[in-house]
Order: C-alpha cells, then sequence, then structure tokens
C-alpha cells in the first residue's frame, strides 16, 4: 500500500499521520509539500492531515483548498482514489467540493480539544469496515470550527444514502443530526472532524483509531 500525506504551512499532525500510516502499512508514507504540483506515481490512499494551514485565515482550509498539489489530490479522488481528511483536512476537502457541507465556528465559540464518544455509523467503507455498525469508539478532537453545517436536500442525501461514517455520542460542537464524519458518494473520500490517527497507540490515547488504519491497509492489499 503506498500513501501520502500532504502538508501545508501550519499543519501539525502530519507526522501523527505519518506514523499510523507506517504502523499500519509498513511503509513510511511519502511527505508533499503544498506547492508541489505532481504526485507520486501508484499511490493507494493520499492523507490530509489536521492543523491550522495558513493560520486560518479567510475560512479554514479555505487558502489550502488553492494549493497547486491539491488539484492533484481532486483528480486522484475523481479518478476513484482514497483520500482522507482529518480535521483541518475535512475542511480542506470541503472547500475543494469533494465533501458537502460547511464546517462552523463551535457552537459553544470556545475551542475544543478532549476525547469524544462517537457512534459508528456505515461500517462498509474501505475506512470503517474494521468496525461494527452501531459500535461505539473514543476519538480526541481539538477544533474550533467543527460544526458541520448543510442544508435539508444534502442531510437528506447523506442519511438517505448512509454516508455518515460518524456521530458525536453527545453534544460536542453543535454539528447538525451529531455529525462527526462523512463520505463522498463514492465512499472513497472520507472527511472527519476527530483524530484517529491520535488513537493507534495503547500506551498514549488508545488504539481506537487503529481499526481505520489496518482495515485501509487490508482494503489496498486486497485491491
Amino acid at each position: 500500500m503506498k500513501t501520502a500525506v500532504i502538508v501545508f504551512p501550519g499543519s501539525n499532525c502530519d507526522r501523527d499521520m505519518a506514523v499510523a500510516l507506517r504502523e499500519a502499512t509498513g511503509q513510511a508514507p511519502a511527505m508533499i509539500w503544498h506547492k508541489d504540483s505532481r504526485l507520486p506515481e501508484g499511490l493507494d490512499l493520499i492523507a490530509v492531515p489536521g492543523g491550522f494551514s495558513f493560520g486560518d485565515y479567510l475560512r479554514c482550509g479555505a487558502i489550502a483548498a488553492q494549493s497547486p498539489i491539491m488539484r492533484e489530490v481532486v483528480a486522484f479522488a475523481e479518478k476513484g482514489g482514497h483520500v482522507l481528511g482529518v480535521c483541518n483536512g475535512f475542511q480542506v476537502l470541503i472547500e475543494t467540493g469533494l465533501l458537502p457541507g460547511v464546517l462552523m465556528r463551535n457552537a459553544t465559540l470556545k475551542f475544543v480539544c478532549r476525547d469524544v464518544q462517537l457512534r459508528v455509523d456505515e461500517a462498509q467503507s474501505a475506512f470503517t469496515r474494521g468496525y461494527a455498525a452501531g459500535q461505539e469508539i473514543v476519538l480526541p478532537v481539538a477544533h474550533h470550527d467543527g460544526c458541520y453545517v448543510a442544508d435539508d436536500a444534502t442531510l437528506k442525501q447523506l442519511e438517505d444514502d448512509q454516508r455518515i461514517a460518524f456521530r458525536y455520542r453527545d453534544a460536542v460542537n453543535g454539528s447538525m443530526n451529531d455529525i462527526a464524519g462523512i463520505l463522498s458518494t463514492n465512499r472513497r473520500v472520507l472527511g472527519m472532524m476527530p483524530h484517529p490517527e491520535r488513537a493507534v497507540d495503547a500506551k498514549v490515547l488508545g488504539t481506537d483509531g487503529l481499526p481505520m488504519f489496518r482495515t485501509l491497509a487490508d482494503s489496498m492489499v486486497t485491491a
């Protein structure tokens, strides 16, 4: 399985993501700078990590979405490639149009940084097959603009198509329908606010994120 992590000015979870991918696949991912205009050949998965790309100016993820490499990431996704966007990465994927909706300021207007309980709503994608539908897991969150908002038609489509991957067990940031993560139409792009890459080591923050990375690796090898 060949992977890559996109790095922007202000990324601060890129190394966490690299560690999680290396542990799951046995290979270090390529670290791709945002000004690069080409991706390595033969990639199976691209990860867009958390952080504060470009200082969160304008809107979170808005400037990063215009980076040269993101044109290649969009093209990769449109060809059926797998893309994972976490926290700021989720914001970037929404800004590119790969995922619907918008991520607004938390309802409390405060930064939230703690472990949260999630419910796995969809367990059929390459990202979620390591879990059971309805399973509750614990992952950390760390964001100020994580309130997921969408119009009624988009919410209905997400619900009807079973494209809500994770929901918050309790109120965390005011997200509509308690949405913590969503999938693209083809289920090959996942955006989520909680950090699975920070929950892959029992000595640190638990291992509830590990099944995602192991399942991705197994899915790519099988494919």
